[in-house]
């Protein structure tokens, strides 16, 4: 397993270090080429996050703006994933509207994921059966050892060949798109950030049980990624 984590005192700790990593790569890849690919996760860590992006001066005009996965809600829905990065990142770090590749949520779910995935070919130029390398991938972390909108049982979390999908999520009778396990594992950089006592124990799943995907989704990336780090607080630090 190549992924690291650090441990921060605290959330907005933890936040700002990882904001930190990822401008330095934006940097890094700016500096050889054009622009630049970050997929960012939703959720309430995001928050503080995408606050502590926007502080440093990054060319953020030349950064396209994707996202890991979509509740299959209206843009203008409190829990649209899109509406949080939109309204404390790609506004506030005035991202070009053409540089914002939001998933859409104006037909069924299925279209949805193919208009999605029809979305990323165009922009990386792949070929059939490639898939896209992204710059950077920001993935966060559920109680369930969750990441993206893969949760445990999830029979795509075996797909390492598709792009973007539907999933439904029993629980909250909720359909997302995601991103699949294919597309997180080709990233040239992922980093998660994850606070909070509730996520200790899928932490520690993650890094130092028995590898599980089905179980513990989160542990693909982690143990299978290129370059993963992980960016903790003290309460979901692994005791």
């Amino acid at each position: 397993m190549s992924a690291r984590w650090h441990t921060y005192a605290d959330p907005l700790s933890a936040a700002q270090a990882c904001a930190q990593h990822i401008v330095g790569i934006l940097e890094e890849t700016l500096a050889g080429q054009d622009h630049a690919t970050l997929a960012v996760s939703g959720g309430t860590t995001p928050k503080l996050l995408f606050d502590e992006l926007v502080k440093h001066p990054l060319a953020w005009s030349q950064v396209h703006v994707f996202f890991v996965d979509e509740r299959f809600v209206p843009p203008t829905d409190p829990e649209s994933n899109y509406k949080l990065a939109n309204e404390r990142l790609i506004i506030p770090a005035k991202i070009p509207a053409r540089n914002v590749h939001r998933i859409p949520t104006e037909h069924t779910p299925d279209q949805s994921a193919s208009a999605y995935t029809h979305d990323i070919r165009q922009h990386f130029n792949l070929t059939n059966g490639a898939l896209p390398h992204f710059d950077v991938i920001h993935q966060g972390l559920g109680p369930d050892a969750h990441t993206a909108s893969l949760f445990p049982g999830e029979p795509l979390i075996n797909d390492r060949e598709g792009i973007a999908a539907a999933v439904y999520k029993n629980e909250t009778s909720q359909w997302r798109i995601t991103l699949l396990p294919g597309v997180l594992l080709a990233a040239k950089h992922t980093v998660v950030l994850a606070t909070g006592a509730d996520k200790q124990e899928a932490v520690h799943q993650v890094f130092e049980g028995d590898y599980d995907p089905l179980r513990y989704p989160a542990q693909i990336v982690t143990h299978h990624g290129r370059r993963v780090t992980w960016f903790l607080d003290r309460a979901a630090a692994p005791a």
